[in-house]
């Protein structure tokens, strides 16, 4: 595996990068798309990755 495949994307908050690690909850939004909200290692913020 490599470091993208476990990578959520960046904290709006801090830019800091997030893995699948600090998940919280993942949904299905309305349009069919997944969802998720992690709790950020950096900022300690929950928040939905970019």
């Amino acid at each position: 595996m490599n470091a993208d495949e476990s990578s959520l994307g960046r904290c709006p908050k801090c830019g800091e990068d997030m893995s699948k690690a600090w998940i919280l909850v993942e949904y299905e939004k309305d349009d069919g798309t997944e969802g998720v909200w992690s709790e950020c290692p950096a900022c300690e913020n929950v928040v939905a990755p970019e």
